[in-house]
């Protein structure tokens, strides 16, 4: 065991959680309508507590399980199993890397909450994210970096996919599920209103961009100098999408605004997440000029062209950026077209199947979306009891 590895990953792992809790939720929780923020704070913390108990008992197996069939872990390490906290994996403790891996399988479920928010059932939420971490998610971590096939070594040969933090195993696997759910739900009743509180936006983008520092700089794995190049192209990345965004706005629409320039942000840290560990600043700073306009072009795509009601725009940044990112490392010559592309197309069709029938096993079980009066009136109140403002008391 590293000491100074070790202390980092603690870190790093609080770090990843704060993304969740509190960031995203804030920064969903702020886009949607005020009779909805509560809900949407529901969502991210009751897909929060339910994947670390899922994790525990048996996604880390799955995922980095000794199975070596390259598809998945097995269930050899289920609740757990033969896990001490004198187990090593690497230099780090192996129960902090268990630690680790699980706020990735918290954040990415909990990043499809941005697609159906404001119009789905709370027990589909639950039901659909635990089924698709534990079938979808699990196994792909496994694919690339538990060396199942798609590593060093796989069907790709040597030199297996290069996605160091996550643009293949969390964004594309996220953006997809997240399209295909709002496929499926259909359109709100009322998607016109704008966002009941850009100051919460603002802030949980912030601290999204603080906790980026751990998923990408953790990712690393340890306390040296990989991190630290992860962390400052990952802020280079994000500064200079948010820049991006808002001057693209600033020429289509007159106006620059914040949601825009924050949204920028995401997409930034979203597209450098996979090349994070493989190219310097300079190559951070053009994946972030060109991930601001792409993105932004994709939600006009998603919303105006497309028109689908991918509510918060989670393809568009997410799975639009996390691609563009992996195919980046390609072009920066980084890794292997053959084995970024090939890997894309894999994890894209397995995700999309793999979603489909569990949005149709799912909804046969409990309730897709909610009744038209329900969504009329909010979420918070018809199915949670509460209020997010009481301004009479």
């Amino acid at each position: 065991m590293n000491a100074a590895d070790t202390a980092w990953i603690m870190t790093a792992t609080a770090l990843v959680l704060f993304m969740t809790l509190p960031g995203l939720a804030l920064f969903y929780g702020g886009l949607v309508r005020s009779r909805n923020v509560l809900s949407v704070f529901m969502h991210t913390y009751g897909v929060a507590c339910l994947m670390s108990v899922l994790w525990f008992f048996a996604g880390y197996s799955i995922a980095f399980g000794p199975d070596t069939s390259g598809l998945w872990g097995g269930l050899g390490k289920i609740g757990l199993s033969g896990v001490t906290a004198d187990s090593l994996s690497g230099t780090l403790p192996e129960i902090l890397f268990f630690a680790f891996q699980m706020t990735f399988a918290i954040i990415t479920p909990a990043l499809i909450v941005g697609a159906y928010v404001e119009r789905i059932g709370f027990g589909f939420v639950m039901l659909f994210s635990g089924l698709w971490m534990l079938l979808c998610y699990a196994p792909v971590v496994h694919w690339i970096w538990g060396g199942g096939f798609l590593a060093d070594g796989g069907i790709f040969g040597e030199v297996g996919v290069r996605d160091f933090a996550g643009g293949i195993v969390v964004h594309e696997t996220a953006g997809l599920a997240a399209l295909i759910l709002a496929v499926f739900l259909g359109p709100r009743l009322n998607h016109n209103t704008p966002p009941h509180n850009p100051g919460f936006v603002m802030i949980g983008a912030a601290m999204l961009w603080v906790g980026w520092f751990g998923f990408n700089g953790g990712s690393q794995l340890a306390a040296d100098g990989g991190a630290a190049m992860a962390i400052t192209v990952t802020h280079i990345s994000a500064a200079t999408a948010s820049l991006t965004w808002a001057l693209w706005e600033r020429i289509k629409f007159g106006k620059a605004s914040l949601v825009g320039i924050v949204t920028g942000t995401i997409a930034g840290l979203a597209s450098i997440t996979p090349a994070s560990g493989f190219v310097g600043p300079w190559a951070a700073l053009l994946i972030g000029a060109v991930a601001g306009i792409l993105c932004q072009e994709a939600v006009v795509l998603i919303r105006n062209k497309v028109k689908i009601d991918d509510t918060l725009d989670v393809f568009a940044v997410h799975g639009v950026g996390g691609i563009f990112g992996t195919i980046m490392i390609a072009a920066l010559g980084a890794g292997t077209w053959t084995a970024q592309l090939g890997s894309l197309a894999i994890v894209g069709v397995y995700t999309t199947v793999v979603t489909v029938v569990l949005v149709l096993v799912c909804k046969a079980i409990t309730p897709l979306r909610v009744s038209k009066e329900v969504e009329v009136n909010g979420l918070d109140l018809s199915v949670h009891g509460e209020r997010a403002y009481d301004l009479s008391s």
